[in-house]
């Protein structure tokens, strides 16, 4: 048994991704091409704020430390990096989204034919809300997410799956492309984040409490070796295999697979704790104020009211 930082033996790409950063890096400059240069093309286009363009770049930052990252090489290896993924990715970066990318954008995006079809469902916030976590769960059940990382396409689209289902789930909440009388009010919305963290309970107590290994991709060594191809390039993988260097995860840690289970559970539950904590907080105060502006409007208008009618009558006294 080695440890962690001998991933090192499977080479720099598997360990950074170039091809992930180029990705993210191209990401990158189309959205500052559009809210940069192309924003007066769109219906209400303005400048770009620096807060979104920071909370998009720090977006980017993330995902890259996810999925291009040494984060993603020890997704392979130990089951709580792997729920350190699906946290950070689904319950953090998705979100943030919202806040990252114009309104006048989200609302082009939104409005294309086929993607229009697709965020109808978002009217009805609980089928997005159970959608997300029914595939969240199907997902870590494990004969489905032990088949999907044998294959590199499906693994993918899974993800982007569940990616999308995530920013439906969300733009109930977040979205500034509806009208605000289409809004869930801010109580609503509250009670909404705190059934999506209900409904991601049972998925974390099964694996916490699971008093065996549940998953073969990161307990047998062939089926690991396997998976293993969805990060590590092949010839790499062949040789290491071939000089008889590694078996399986055992190699890089002397965490138990029960342990790593345990922890992952805890991982994402405890950060879905933490991050939705803040979006409770967020909600609350901007619904506080929100209805302090309602309170002040409606005095405005009954003071101005009032105003005019003192006016008519001296008018027609």
């Amino acid at each position: 048994m080695e440890n962690i930082s001998s991933i090192s033996i499977f080479g720099f790409v598997a360990n950074w991704s170039p091809y992930f950063f180029l990705f993210t890096v191209l990401l990158t400059v189309f959205y500052f091409l559009i809210t940069k240069k192309w924003y007066r093309n769109f219906e209400g286009g303005r400048p770009l704020r620096v807060k979104e363009g920071t909370v998009f770049v720090t977006s980017m930052v993330l995902l890259y430390g996810m999925y291009g990252a040494p984060v993603d090489i020890l997704s392979h290896i130990l089951f709580s990096f792997h729920m350190l993924q699906m946290a950070v990715v689904f319950l953090l970066i998705a979100p943030l989204m919202f806040y990252a990318v114009p309104e006048y954008v989200w609302k082009a995006f939104v409005n294309l034919p086929v993607v229009k079809q697709i965020f109808m469902i978002t009217r009805k916030p609980l089928v997005t809300l159970i959608l997300f976590n029914g595939v969240f769960s199907i997902y870590h059940l494990p004969v489905v997410l032990d088949f999907l990382k044998q294959s590199g396409a499906l693994h993918s689209a899974f993800n982007a799956l569940l990616f999308l289902l995530a920013i439906l789930m969300f733009y109930p909440v977040f979205n500034k492309v509806e009208p605000r009388e289409n809004h869930m009010g801010g109580l609503f919305k509250m009670l909404y984040v705190f059934g999506i963290g209900a409904l991601l309970t049972p998925a974390c107590g099964l694996i916490i409490f699971a008093g065996t290994p549940l998953y073969e991709t990161y307990t047998d060594g062939d089926a690991w070796l396997s998976a293993m191809e969805l990060c590590v390039p092949s010839g790499v993988l062949d040789g290491l295999r071939g000089q008889g260097l590694i078996s399986g995860p055992e190699y890089f840690t002397d965490t138990t697979p029960v342990m790593d289970q345990q922890t992952g559970g805890i991982i994402m539950k405890v950060l879905q704790e933490v991050f939705f904590g803040f979006m409770l907080g967020f909600i609350f105060f901007k619904w506080f104020k929100e209805e302090r502006m309602d309170e002040e409007e409606t005095t405005r208008r009954s003071v101005e009211n009032a105003r005019i009618q003192k006016e008519l009558f001296n008018q027609y006294r």
